[in-house]
Parts: C-alpha cells; structure tokens; sequence
C-alpha cells in the first residue's frame, strides 16, 4: 500500500507538508548510505542511494522522498561548423509517501548516446524525470531541444532553433540556439531544476540553467548541495558556462570539448559542434529520510 501528497511549491524544497493519517508517523528502513541529520530542530536519519537497490522497509509509516533524475545528452554536430544546444537536467521530485513493504530504488542514468534523455529516478510512487537532450546542429536535418525534466537547449541549424520545456514542477526549459551564419552562431544552454537555461548569443553559447539548492531538506546550510544544472550551449566563440549543479560546459566549435554532467546530480552535458564532441549527462541521485 501507498500514498503520497505533492508538497512541492515553486522551486524551493525546504518547506514540506505531510498527508495525516490516523495513528500514522513515520517509518524505519535500511539501505543506501545511512546518515543522521537535523532539520529544523528535528532529528532523521538520511538514507542516500547513488546507485540502484532496495529500500527495506522495517517499520510502516511515512518516509520523505527526494529524487533527481538523470541528465541529458548534449547537442551533437552534424558535419557542419553550426553549434549544438546543452542538455537539459534530471528533474527534481519531492514527496512524503506510506510504505508498509519494500521498495525498488532506481537510479536514473546519464544520457550517453547522441540524441537520448536522461533516465528517470523512481522511488516508490515518486519519479524524477530524466533531462531533455541538446538540439543537434545539423543544417539539413535540424534537431531542436527535448523536453524532459528540464529542456534540452536548442542548436543553430539553417536557422535557429527553441529550448524545450521542462516537466511541469520538476525542470525549466532550455534556451534558444541563435546566429545568422555558420561561422556566426551558438546553441542555446539547457534547462536546469532550479532556473531556465540562457538563450545563445552571437559566437556565445548559452549558460545552463542554475540548479535546485536542496541543502535544507538534507538539514545544511544554505548553497552547500545544489543538484539538476543545465549543460551550457556550444559556441563558435565562447563555450556556454555550466549550469551551477553539476551541468556541463560547452563546447567551442573546433576547439575543446564540452563537459559532462556530473555523477550523482543529473547534470546536463554541454553542448558540442563539428570538430568538438558533446557532453553525456550525469545520474541521479534519490534521498529517502524519516523521524528518528
């Protein structure tokens, strides 16, 4: 048996208001990496799961979940100088459910293929969903951003292309690809959990999107774990900054590489163009916690 209320309001993860039940507090379970933490002058213990595997449930009750899915692939190049779009974050889920047996931790994979989301992080009922990928900068068969929990940047193409959306309460949206020309452009810089990525300008890719601050809800202080960056877009000039949360810089056409998301925060890859590759998204990461 299970339920679960959505306490999520705008992008802040600190504030929280738990579904009563007669008779029902919280939980006890193992797994993951245990820690103890207090939050607001409340008492947890922290389980935090980086890979996939079980939630063994010893006691019924409420458990708060926190899940980031995995990030999105970078803008590829195809075979032009034009500039792909950073990919887009793992989206940000928060819930308070009832588990009264065990549960399937799942931890949503990086995208490493060219035009691929992130994965999803599940636990239980609750689901962050993997980031969009990077518009592909390819002038024949132009591929714009994706949506996913965040959206996927978009490329320059023979012509500009739009960021895609992000997953309603979970991601931002990417930002557009701009340039007149081949030598003349920049892909736009993917979502991110915590703000939309920037659109491209000129020879300049587009920052990735900031990511989501999560540090109350682990009971620290403010700015010290951010997840869900964007990837910042490929320029023919300047590389897109990395979105703050382990998203990926951007590529410079012919130049250097873009970066990729970082493990365990479901950053998005920076975007690539022709002659520097694209960056792979990072995984999620999903934090369980109850009273103690």
């Amino acid at each position: 048996m299970r339920f679960g209320e959505r306490s999520r309001s705008g992008t802040s993860v600190s504030g929280w208001t738990k579904r009563s039940a007669a008779g029902t507090g919280y939980g006890v379970a193992t797994g993951g990496t245990s820690s103890s933490i207090t939050v607001g002058g409340v008492n947890y213990t922290l389980l935090t799961f980086t890979s996939s595997s079980t939630l063994t449930v010893t006691k019924a009750g409420l458990f708060d979940v926190l899940v980031v899915g995995g990030g999105g692939n970078g803008g590829i190049n195809g075979g032009n100088d034009a500039s792909g779009g950073g990919g887009g974050a793992g989206g940000v889920a928060q819930q308070t459910i009832y588990l009264d047996a065990n549960a399937t931790v799942t931890i949503g994979a990086g995208a490493s293929q060219d035009r691929k989301n992130g994965a999803s992080s599940v636990v239980g009922d609750v689901a962050g969903v993997g980031g969009g990928y990077g518009g592909t900068s390819d002038n024949s068969n132009p591929k714009f951003g994706n949506v996913g929990g965040s959206g996927g940047g978009g490329s320059y193409g023979s012509t500009a292309n739009a960021g895609s959306a992000g997953t309603t309460n979970q991601g931002n949206s990417g930002g557009n690809g701009a340039g007149s020309d081949v030598n003349n452009n920049s892909g736009g810089g993917g979502g991110g959990a915590g703000g939309a990525g920037s659109n491209g300008v000129s020879t300049t890719g587009g920052a990735g999107g900031a990511g989501e601050d999560i540090s109350a809800w682990l009971g620290q202080t403010a700015g010290t774990t951010l997840v869900g960056g964007g990837g910042g877009g490929c320029g023919t000039g300047t590389a897109g900054a990395a979105g703050t949360g382990g998203g990926g810089i951007g590529g410079r056409v012919g130049v250097t590489n873009a970066g990729s998301g970082t493990a365990n925060k479901g950053g998005g890859g920076g975007g690539g163009g022709n002659g520097s590759n694209a960056g792979q998204g990072g995984s999620g990461v999903c934090y369980v916690r109850f009273k103690v």
